[in-house]
């Protein structure tokens, strides 16, 4: 018989207990380096960790046919068989995201905290293999480093989190890279966005992009009403613009692009799943096709980021709105090619290539 297990498709937390950590080398919390204004093209602000993709055999998956709000059901009280474990380090949407920047071709960088712990040595040597630049990274002495518990089931996932309760700091002294996307935090207070939003007023010039986590969009759009009013590019799905602005789901996506835009963003896109993604000035709507392919999506995480950071650094490399636009859905395409969020990011040259050789049919157009 299978019972239900209380796990959604959304990040959940997971409560199990962890001893203190180990510590494999003693290593200070590093004072951040102040970089030259020429040293980072593309700065991800936000938590990274390590995942832990578990492959399962034994589940089923029930949706409520209004709603479509799904769950995850398993065997109560029983041993559940699994078909593989993968390990990846330095994940998260801002990691992504400043991975993604990078192989297209940008200096990256990401402010984060992690832990002084083998889970930690591990993010760092995967940042160093893909040429981050991790002098904005602090180590915490007495915090874990995140560790998550990725359920992967057919080509879906939920997560497990528990995060750990880091002293977040946004630093005054920070030389003005030419964008900050700002994603996925802990619980990070007021005072830190209030920080970022004075940082940002100072510096005009910086592109904002604004991919909120979880604990974002629990703080409320009125907590961090200056981030929404100051940010340049707001990627959402739908769900997701949803809760932002208290409405139901399966409220219209027009609908939710106006509101969404009275949150001051100059442009806002939604994406919507498996279907066409929009994007609105507040003057003109736009309609954005998936990539072209045949292939079903073999695991599913981090599409959403590799969208919306594709977007970001094509317009941080010059690009129009409209041509930064198609850039997206080609590396979203390639991702759910793989397992994990960044094994599927392409280098510029090969995303370029897929451009060349798209379909006529794959052109943003106005609705």
């Amino acid at each position: 018989m299978l019972v239900p297990v209380v796990l959604s498709q959304e990040a959940i937390g997971a409560g199990a207990m962890r001893v203190a950590p180990t510590i494999v080398s003693v290593i200070h919390i590093r004072p951040r380096a102040k970089l030259s204004s020429m040293s980072i093209d593309f700065l991800a602000v936000g938590d990274t960790v390590v995942d832990d993709f578990i492959r399962l055999k034994d589940a089923a998956v029930n949706c409520d046919v209004d709603t479509n709000a799904c769950t995850i059901t398993m065997r109560w009280g029983d041993k559940i068989p699994f078909e593989s474990s993968t390990i990846l380090a330095g994940v998260g949407n801002s990691a992504n995201a400043a991975v993604s920047a990078s192989r297209l071709g940008l200096s990256s960088a990401l402010l984060a905290t992690i832990g002084n712990d083998h889970d930690g040595e591990l993010i760092l040597e995967s940042f160093a293999r893909e040429g981050l630049n991790t002098s904005l990274i602090t180590r915490a002495d007495d915090k874990f480093t995140n560790h998550h518990y990725v359920l992967w089931y057919e080509s879906e996932r939920t997560i497990l989190v528990k995060p750990e309760p880091y002293e977040y700091v946004f630093p005054k002294d920070l030389e003005p890279p030419k964008t900050i996307y700002l994603s996925s935090l802990g619980n990070a207070s007021v005072t830190y966005y209030e920080d970022m939003a004075r940082y940002l007023h100072e510096h005009p010039d910086i592109f904002l992009t604004f991919q909120p986590g979880t604990f974002q969009m629990k703080m409320g759009s009125e907590a961090l009403k200056p981030i929404y009013a100051r940010t340049n590019l707001l990627v959402v799905n739908k769900e997701e613009a949803a809760r932002i602005l208290n409405l139901e789901s399966t409220e219209s996506i027009t609908v939710l692009l106006e509101k969404l835009m009275a949150l001051g963003p100059k442009t806002v896109i939604i994406t919507d799943g498996r279907l066409d993604a929009h994007a609105f000035d507040g003057e003109k709507t736009l309609l954005i096709p998936m990539y072209p392919d045949n292939r079903p999506p073999f695991e599913r995480t981090g599409a959403g980021d590799a969208f919306a950071s594709t977007i970001t650094a094509a317009l941080s490399l010059g690009k129009p709105l409209e041509e930064a636009l198609l850039w997206g859905p080609i590396n979203s395409m390639s991702v759910v090619q793989e397992v994990g969020a960044q094994k599927g990011l392409l280098t510029r040259e090969v995303l370029e290539d897929y451009l060349v050789k798209a379909p006529p049919e794959y052109r943003v157009s106005n609705l």
